[in-house]
């Protein structure tokens, strides 16, 4: 509740710090595949061999045959199945009191054990591990994934009691350990800290068993920390006697009451915190957390689960931060925004076979500054699960939310679950539909270039489509253009009656009215004229010649000022001036075709009366009929589904940067499709709501041959109308 209370706090611009807040059931469900990930890894961790179990030499001369030593490494083997740990950690607090009656009576035809027979009779190794796990959340917020994951604990640990009896194992002892030995928390917001502490503290004090003798509440300055995750990660080894006087003074803080000697104890701690780092005092996960990074063990060094939502902070809001941020990380782009940094980060403090759950924008698994991160998880990590939400409103705030969850080992031949989810179903009963309607990738398929989180028949069309064409960037020469940018549409955009008005009052006028599309203008094969006209007065015109059109900006003057606070943006141009320089404007003069910035589907239109278009959509000039039928086939449809981001809605956003490498099959003979296109264009021209869907599919049937494909790709490709 205390967490409800703050992600509604106004005081707190959650916005302008990048923080958004993860829907309970989502938190219930990462802290669970954390922790059975966890598990499965602490339990079925061992002795694995590296040839068979002491082969035999050969026999020489009658010899009798003598064994080898078997070699061996530490790897994978199962112990306790993975769907008995998911079963105990999911559904384990169901059967207590099953379980318990069988305990005390034993098993009968009505009564049996529901917690599966590894789980009971390895319930103290596994309550071993739960006591020993050790979380970081680096972006704690209001502490929803430390509460979240100390409740799934103590539930696990409380379950295990049937095996181990419940003297001095109650819920308060099982939340007072995992505060002081298990959880940790940074955010840069101290007020996000304080109240993180408070969550902790309320939850602890719920299950207090003697409120006459309440126990003080510990002191968690130490292990929910303010400070900057992705400063420096480096640890001193010079200090080493320093980290163990600090570590133990840590722990005696936690558990004192008295004022003054906690102020004496925090005194001394920096103090020696500042004798290590001397003036450059900062957060450090290896010095604020150094028990998490023991000296003594290689293997021990770093958290076994790092759980968060980082920020979403755009990347212009830290141009100051990023010659730090390219100091630290291998991820760095000069166009990244923050939460980049974060999943590196969350590795870098990882222990070996740890495990990073984080929930975050999917804009990395496509977007030109996500290459270096995909190459660093795909090469780095064993991916788990993938979970892809789209444009689904999984936040009030963030849209195309995704989770990731990996574990800090070598990928070799992983296998990785990937699920899109689909709006609609209830969060409630997310764990499940994730569960039963995952695909499997292989994590080779993960590449820099972009992450697609399709199945291996999508994956091999796509290879054999971009085998049978040529990039759509080279074929048309690179030649994409925007539409103008004025800078104020209010005062460049004129009806009907203006434009001619301003003609009448100065025929010099009509030089610079272009008729105009817009965005919402351009249709599936045809454009829709609305009589609106552009005022293009471009960079370094003589407005002097054009008195009207001077006279009639005029009025906008103040607005037209570059640079001015929420107007045009700054540059050397004039107030009367179009904003952008348009060095490409004589292209909207010849034929083209033009397409909008925002569709539901490939909406490719011919034009060739000369319009000028708005920033709303694109063309590409003296393009053929033959490229118009490729555009609006089928097979760029599903292109369009498979390489283009989802955008809220449904749609689509087709910009260049994201459209050249479509496959564009190169032909001797365009006629055949040319021909189709031209019907269609005639049609369309008579009455835009005639019905081509007869000639479409004609088109379509062409394509599919120059493409190659086969009667099973044809449905794969059909299978998305």
């Amino acid at each position: 509740m205390l967490g409800k209370v703050f992600e509604n706090l106004e005081v707190i611009d959650r916005k302008a710090k990048g923080t958004y807040y993860t829907p309970r059931e989502i938190v219930h469900y990462m802290c669970q595949e954390s922790l059975i990930n966890y598990l499965d890894t602490q339990l079925n961790t061992g002795e694995v061999s590296l040839a068979g179990e002491h082969p035999t030499n050969l026999k020489l001369f009658g010899a009798p045959a003598t064994q080898q030593y078997a070699l061996k490494t530490t790897g994978y083997t199962t112990k306790i199945p993975h769907e008995e740990i998911e079963e105990f950690i999911r559904h384990g607090e169901l059967a207590v009191e099953n379980d318990l009656r069988v305990a005390s009576k034993g098993e009968t035809e009505t009564y049996s054990y529901i917690i599966p027979s590894n789980i009971r009779l390895n319930a103290a190794k596994i309550d071993q591990a739960l006591a020993g796990i050790r979380v970081c959340d680096p972006a704690v917020g209001s502490g929803a994934f430390l509460v979240g994951m100390m409740t799934e604990i103590v539930r696990a640990r409380s379950t295990l009691n049937i095996r181990l009896g419940a003297s001095g194992r109650s819920n308060y002892d099982f939340k007072r350990h995992a505060i002081q030995q298990c959880l940790y928390g940074v955010d840069i917001d101290p007020g996000a800290v304080e109240i993180a502490k408070l969550r902790l503290w309320l939850s602890l004090v719920v299950d207090e068993e003697n409120i006459k003798q309440i126990k003080p509440l510990p002191n968690l300055d130490y292990k929910i920390v303010c400070g900057n995750s992705l400063l420096k990660c480096e640890q001193n080894i010079l200090y080493w006697p320093l980290y163990n006087e600090i570590e133990k003074l840590r722990a005696a803080f936690f558990d004192e009451t008295n004022r003054n000697t906690k102020d004496e104890i925090k005194q001394q701690i920096n103090k020696k915190l500042a004798e290590i780092e001397k003036e450059d005092r900062g957060f450090n996960f290896t010095v604020d957390f150094s028990e998490v990074f023991p000296k003594d063990s290689a293997a021990n060094r770093g958290f076994d689960i790092v759980i968060a939502n980082p920020p979403y902070v755009r990347q212009e809001k830290i141009s100051g931060q990023k010659p730090e941020l390219k100091k630290y990380f291998q991820c760095f782009d000069g166009t990244a925004d923050i939460y980049v940094y974060f999943y590196e980060r969350g590795r870098q403090i990882l222990k070996k076979n740890g495990i990073l759950t984080f929930i975050s924008s999917n804009k990395y698994f496509r977007a030109g500054y996500g290459e270096k991160l995909r190459r660093y998880l795909a090469n780095t990590c064993e991916i788990s699960r993938i979970i892809d939400f789209g444009d689904a409103p999984v936040f009030e705030a963030i849209a195309y939310p995704s989770i990731i969850i990996l574990k800090n080992a070598s990928p070799d031949d992983n296998t990785v679950s990937i699920y899109t989810w689909q709006p609609g179903p209830p969060l409630a009963q997310f764990a499940d539909i994730v569960q039963s309607g995952s695909a499997s990738l292989l994590q080779r398929e993960l590449t820099s270039d972009g992450w697609r989180l399709e199945s291996p028949v999508v994956l091999r069309l796509l290879e054999k489509l971009w085998k049978a064409g040529k990039p759509l960037g080279e074929y048309v020469n690179g030649r994409f253009y925007r539409g103008i940018v004025t800078g104020l549409n209010e005062a460049f955009v004129v009806d009907r009656p203006t434009r001619d008005r301003l003609i009448v009052e100065h025929k010099s006028s009509a030089e610079v009215l272009k008729p105009l599309l817009r965005g919402r203008d351009i249709k599936r094969w045809y454009t829709e004229y609305q009589d609106l006209w552009l005022i293009f007065t471009r960079r370094g015109i003589n407005i002097d010649k054009y008195p009207a059109i001077k006279k009639y900006l005029s009025q906008y003057k103040k607005q037209l000022e570059p640079g001015i606070e929420g107007g045009r943006k700054p540059g050397s141009y004039e107030w009367y001036e179009i904003q952008d320089n348009i060095a490409y404007w004589e292209e909207f003069e010849k034929p083209k075709i033009a397409y909008p910035n925002i569709c539901k589907r490939n909406e490719f239109a011919w034009e060739d009366e000369g319009y000028y278009i708005n920033q709303k959509a694109f063309i590409i000039p003296e393009a053929s009929k033959y490229l118009l039928g490729i555009l609006n086939s089928s097979v760029v449809t599903w292109l369009f589904d498979k390489l283009l981001a989802k955008l809220q809605n449904g749609y689509y956003e087709p910009s260049s940067i994201f459209i050249k490498d479509f496959p564009i099959p190169v032909v001797a003979k365009s006629e055949p499709i040319e021909t189709l296109v031209n019907k269609i264009l005639a049609l369309k021209k008579d009455n835009p709501d005639f019905d081509v869907s007869a000639l479409e599919q004609q088109i379509d049937q062409l394509v599919y041959e120059l493409y190659g494909l086969m009667p099973e790709e044809i449905v794969v490709v059909e299978s998305i109308h």
